[in-house]
């Protein structure tokens, strides 16, 4: 599917960065076919004030300041952030979603206790562990309250998309995915032997991006 015409730009995950070992990783490997990977940094240096929102404006106030059609790849939070992005910008050709956040904030705070989220919504704040960062880092509460706009029944977009999905994913179970793939017959899901980094079978998720033919613009 690689068109070294057009432009791929990796999203990464909620408390991750650009540096991630899953983004550098397919950096190399889209380098081996002399594609460049995009891979913006959705923290924005603002961590305490990201909101999906945010996120969605970022990626498609580039999507519009380039002259080439696109190929969104998007890991977790950043799948998510893709497929609203790709909803409403005619140049995004396809959408690679790596582990989906799909209902992310239902999930989310449906493992946070009551007394957590009471307090986040209390004081305003909460304590994260930032994966990036590898520190903890305050987050406004701010972030639960835009989420809560999104809902995924309004993505009818037709674009080619691709799904990876572990079976065994302890953060966002892959019926997510599953729901999200049923009607819509443009989205291929493949399920995988894995959790929710997908770290394990990397090089089984290149060989099958560069087969699929869907993608091809």
């Amino acid at each position: 599917m690689l068109n070294n015409q057009l432009n791929y730009i990796y999203l990464h995950g909620f408390a991750s960065s650009s540096q991630s070992l899953k983004a550098q990783k397919f950096k190399k490997l889209f380098a081996s076919k002399n594609i460049s990977l995009i891979i913006p940094d959705l923290n924005q240096n603002d961590f305490y004030n990201l909101t999906l929102t945010r996120q969605i404006e970022q990626i498609s106030s580039y999507i519009e300041n380039t002259p080439n059609s696109v190929v969104l790849v998007g890991s977790s939070l950043g799948a998510l952030v893709s497929a609203f992005a790709a909803e409403k910008q005619e140049k995004v050709k396809g959408i690679i979603l790596l582990a989906p956040a799909f209902y992310f904030f239902s999930h989310w705070l449906e493992s946070l206790d009551k007394a957590t989220l009471n307090t986040w919504k209390s004081q305003g704040e909460l304590s994260i562990y930032h994966y990036g960062y590898k520190q903890e880092s305050l987050l406004s509460y701010q972030f639960i309250i835009d989420g809560k706009n999104y809902d995924e029944t309004v993505l009818k977009r037709p674009v080619p998309t691709l799904i990876f999905h572990g079976k065994n994913d302890e953060v966002i179970p892959i019926k997510s995915s599953y729901n999200y793939a049923q009607n819509r017959k443009w989205v291929k899901l493949i399920e995988l032997d894995s959790d929710h980094s997908l770290n394990d079978i990397i090089p089984d998720i290149w060989r099958d991006i560069q087969d699929y033919g869907e993608l091809r613009v």
